[in-house]
């Protein structure tokens, strides 16, 4: 068996178990513990999974995976119309932390004629902005997480200590009817919890098919946001009153 081989049924057997032991897989593979220890290190930097003492949990339940190529056309004209209202509060010079997500790309696509600086996370969102004459991007490194398009782990969290963002744009897989946000990465939550931070302001970009979902790793809640964009639906599936922040439907 391959390393990449290898790799790919660690995956898969977490995937069905939930947790495993070293002992576990070392048995399993027909490799020593340390060649598992190796590939679990290896796995974690990924973003795969979570060493524990002793084996590994998901970093990812597999029922929240979507790679972000199917999820930029999901609900796009939603997405459209949060990223037009984002705009809107964006000023020239301003440095600006664009999370990864479909939604935030969106919003990307418009600041192609503005003067700022762009502090991303996002290989789609670099790619994006790269023809931005007037547009000064950072991005910060990382373990590549592919079916994202994103970097995170310890880099991705020491990069963005040395930016102080006026504004962020966050998007999230879920917010759940008690108002707290959700991804479906512990290791994406942490840098969106990072980017929070680090902010002056926090501004949420959530379409409405995401309200009443919950995923698997919780990284903020209303109480920790200044600003909630949405479209015109999530006024018919909850009363936005009950929310401490701004919310604004479009």
């Amino acid at each position: 068996m391959s390393l990449i081989e290898r790799h790919q049924e660690i995956l898969r057997i977490l995937s069905h178990r939930g947790k495993l032991t070293v002992q576990e897989l070392a048995t399993r593979l027909q490799v020593s513990e340390v060649t598992i220890r190796k590939d679990l290190s290896l796995l974690e930097e990924m973003g795969h999974l979570i060493r524990t003492r002793g084996g590994a949990i998901p970093a990812t339940k597999k029922e929240f995976l979507h790679p972000i190529a199917l999820r930029r056309n999901e609900h796009l004209p939603e997405k459209q119309a949060i990223a037009r209202k984002a705009k809107e509060f964006i000023q020239e010079g301003d440095t600006l932390y664009l999370d990864s997500g479909s939604t935030t790309q969106a919003l990307a696509t418009l600041l192609i004629e503005m003067s700022l600086r762009v502090v991303t996370n996002s290989v789609d969102i670099v790619l994006t902005l790269e023809p931005a004459p007037s547009i000064a991007v950072y991005c910060v490194g990382g373990s590549y997480r592919k079916d994202a398009g994103s970097f995170i782990g310890p880099l991705a969290l020491d990069g963005l200590k040395n930016f102080r963002i006026d504004t962020c744009f966050i998007g999230t897989t879920g917010f759940s009817t008690d108002g707290t946000f959700s991804s479906q990465n512990i290791f994406e939550s942490d840098v969106k919890r990072q980017a929070l931070k680090l902010s002056s302001r926090k501004i949420l970009l959530v379409d409405s098919s995401k309200y009443g979902k919950e995923a698997f790793s919780v990284f903020a809640t209303v109480k920790d946001i200044d600003l909630l964009i949405s479209d015109k639906k999530l006024g018919e599936l909850t009363d936005i009153g009950k929310f401490p922040c701004e919310v604004i439907l479009c």
